[in-house]
């Protein structure tokens, strides 16, 4: 099912180039009808079931005499305003895929719930939690982004903690951030699929993320049946090969939940004393939990050792958990560059035996 878009606009030079583009780049999205003439293309809108209307901001529009499926919205010439004239205000002067994520958003408003989604479970999840605080939990789990991306893998980034940190990793343009997400989560009245595709971002290396939400107010408004439903609607999407969940840790049936939709668990330690007392005991405790629990969890785990020093770092015995390998510290550098040299460890591939 195509989106049928209309495209209400004085300068025809511009109109020609828009519907050239998105007939072209998005055919199989699209279906788009061009106007110059606002009485036209009113009649138009109502004749051809347009789901979209995207007009100059020189055009007075009266919503209400559109139906109620269609969207409205203004094309206005400066990126900087958000809104004109009661309605979504989408800058003309931006890339193509910017404003196909924009008309996105809008049909998503009015479309069903959950059209559009494939039903697929090729998708291998992989989360990154961990009990001990400091160690660089959240540069491993975006270096191990970064390695499946680098690979030609399609790889979504997923920070899930409640103070979210995507945007110290990654960057990528658009104006959507995981508060639009969570907003349509909670909304209950969207094509989560049509959002989840109009708010994701493109890093330069490759990955696909959520920057991080607006507020942080906004992570803690997000329930745990609201976070498994986002976790399950974007496997269904059929868009990516692994998804890289970042979560703060716990032993409590919220975070099991994740622990067993994931193929493997990796929690991160540095090698100190405290960090090693931290992971053995964790460890034990899962192991305990596994002999009250139908699908036994502790051969999921593994354990990565980042910012390990040789001279004070000790290796954890007596549990028997995976080791999948380890990181020296990176002194002065940032978090996307120290990601960047640990994507670079092929202890990475070690996660998908």
């Amino acid at each position: 099912m195509k989106i049928k878009v209309a495209i209400l606009e004085k300068d025809t030079n511009y109109l020609s180039r828009v519907v050239s583009v998105f007939s072209t780049k998005y055919a199989d999205k699209f279906q788009i009808y061009s106007f110059t003439d606002a009485k036209i293309a009113i009649s138009e809108i109502n004749s051809e079931k347009i789901d979209v209307l995207i007009a100059n901001d020189a055009y007075e529009m009266d919503s209400s005499m559109l139906p109620k499926r269609c969207s409205l919205a203004y094309f206005v010439e400066s990126p900087d305003i958000d809104s004109i004239k009661g309605q979504r205000a989408i800058c003309k002067f931006q890339k193509a895929e910017l404003i196909y994520k924009q008309i996105l958003s809008l049909y998503s408003e009015n479309a069903g719930s959950f059209a559009d989604l494939k039903m697929t479970d090729d998708c291998v999840i992989f989360t990154f939690s961990s009990p001990c605080g400091g160690t660089g939990t959240s540069s491993v789990a975006a270096a191990c982004a970064m390695r499946y991306a680098a690979q030609g893998k399609r790889v979504l980034y997923l920070n899930l903690n409640n103070f979210d940190s995507s945007d110290l990793f990654f960057s990528g343009e658009g104006q959507f951030s995981m508060s639009d997400v969570i907003f349509s989560l909670k909304s209950k009245k969207v094509n989560i699929a049509m959002k989840l595709e109009s708010c994701v971002k493109h890093d330069a290396s490759g990955v696909f993320f959520f920057s991080q939400p607006i507020y942080v107010l906004d992570m803690l408004e997000l329930k745990h049946s609201e976070r498994l439903q986002l976790l399950t609607d974007l496997k269904l999407l059929g868009a990516y090969d692994y998804i890289i969940i970042d979560i703060d840790f716990g032993l409590d049936k919220q975070h099991l939940d994740f622990y067993n939709k994931s193929h493997t668990v990796v929690m991160v330690g540095d090698g100190s004393e405290a960090s090693n007392m931290k992971i053995k005991r964790t460890y034990t405790a899962i192991v305990m939990m596994d002999q009250n629990a139908d699908v036994a969890l502790s051969g999921r785990f593994g354990l990565i050792y980042n910012r390990f020093n040789n001279k004070t770092g000790k290796q954890i015995d007596g549990i028997d958990i995976r080791n999948i390998g380890g990181a020296p510290v990176y002194a002065g550098a940032t978090g996307k560059q120290i990601a960047k040299q640990l994507m670079m460890m092929d202890m990475f591939d070690k996660l998908i035996n």
